[in-house]
């Protein structure tokens, strides 16, 4: 027993990081990011179909609610956590994350300017005659 808490000691695992990623990969870790998942789908619906919250709130309750559904499905389902073998992991989904942002605020921006440099539908009429 002293020479396995001596091995695990010596590759840096300690028994909390065994308990960590044995709980990572179970059932019961599945099932509670079920049980979140819906909880947080359901407190969505909840929010925007009654009165709960106040009506310009909405939609940053339902903003909320979405970062905790991602980070439900992050921790739960994707088993990203602050672990050193996880570098890797995290970095891939901050390049995602980047990509996402630059092609959705790129787009936004490029529709803005066309917007803005687009000729009025009036003139546009009277060019057609």
């Amino acid at each position: 027993m002293a020479e396995l808490s001596e091995q695990n000691s010596a590759s840096g695992e300690s028994a909390s990081g065994a308990a960590e990623s044995a709980f990572s990969g179970s059932f019961a870790a599945y099932t509670a990011g079920l049980a979140f998942a819906l909880l947080l789908t359901g407190a969505s619906f909840l929010v925007s179909q009654t009165s709960l919250l106040w009506a310009p709130g909405v939609a940053a309750g339902l903003a909320v609610l979405a970062i905790a559904q991602m980070g439900v499905h992050l921790v739960f389902f994707l088993h990203i956590g602050t672990g050193s073998d996880n570098t890797n992991t995290v970095l891939a989904l901050a390049f995602g994350v980047l990509v996402v942002t630059l092609v959705v605020s790129g787009s936004l921006w490029i529709m803005a300017n066309l917007n803005a440099n687009m000729l009025p539908p009036s003139a546009i009429m009277e060019m057609q005659r």
